[in-house]
């Protein structure tokens, strides 16, 4: 016997208006979305975090073994403690949490320890699962905390001086960090930054290649904005795209912290 409960018309039409509905909200925080880096003087309750942590949680994983930690911060010295490791980027100070999400297979390596499996996790294979299911995480968490009203901002320095964060925070072998964000009730407004339209990174059925007319045609609107045309004066540099590969994101730099990540994740454990 069939005991799968059937689904009516009018249940098909709640459901669907239900989804619709959800759908909108999401899409209406994501067109209001960037990042806040300036925060009010107000807490985050601490039901409201675990809450949100919670929900995270039902995000993509890999074989659901939710491969990722996070290690929430709260006081003033410990994150006046992580901000060098984050360039002393002012809102790592400001924020009433900073949460650090690592990439995580000692815990499951553990479990498995302690049930008689034999576990094989010390590759970079497993690091890479790893990093895709912290960095899910993440971006699944700041989508909830941003419907939620939180402002929040995602700092791209974790990769770059690990070291400083894992003997921070006290991270085991296989432990990695991967992501941080700053977290809190936003005290501005910012502008959003702009985006590239879907024509320049979405490919029907194969990569089409870039000639120099999509180059141009793709990143017209990015080059032609006033502050990006500012950073070009004020760095003294011709083009936009100088900018990033001779001040911001410069050959030297990159090689070098290539050199610190990987060392860190050999310390780790994850390229034994």
């Amino acid at each position: 016997m069939n005991s799968t409960p059937s689904v009516t018309p009018q249940g098909a039409r709640q459901t669907e208006s239900a989804a619709g509905a959800a759908f909108e909200a999401l899409s209406q925080a994501l067109r209001r979305r960037a990042s806040v880096r300036q925060y009010a003087d107000k807490p985050v309750s601490e039901d409201l975090l675990r809450e949100l942590l919670a929900l995270a949680a039902r995000t993509q994983t890999m074989g659901n073994l939710q491969l990722y930690s996070v290690v929430v911060t709260r006081d003033a010295r410990r994150k006046a403690l992580l901000a060098p490791a984050h360039f002393n980027q002012p809102m790592v100070t400001q924020a009433p949490v900073v949460l650090t999400v690592c990439a995580d297979f000692h815990r499951t390596t553990r479990w498995c320890e302690e049930r008689q499996a034999h576990p094989g996790y010390a590759n970079l294979l497993s690091f890479l699962n790893a990093a895709t299911d912290a960095l899910l995480y993440t971006q699944t968490l700041s989508c909830l905390a941003e419907a939620r009203g939180l402002g929040l901002c995602f700092l791209g320095t974790t990769l770059y001086q690990p070291d400083q964060i894992i003997d921070l925070l006290q991270l085991p072998r296989l432990v990695m960090p991967v992501a941080t964000l700053t977290l809190g009730w936003p005290a501005e407004t910012p502008a959003q930054s702009d985006r590239l339209e879907p024509a320049a990174f979405v490919h029907e059925e194969t990569y089409h290649d870039y000639s120099a007319a999509d180059i141009d045609r793709h990143y017209a609107y990015k080059e032609g904005l006033e502050d990006n045309r500012r950073f070009c004066t004020i760095n003294h540099k011709a083009t936009l795209a100088q900018v990033y590969t001779d001040v911001r994101y410069t050959r030297e730099a990159n090689e070098q912290m290539s050199a610190t990540l990987l060392r860190a994740l050999r310390r780790q454990g994850f390229l034994d």
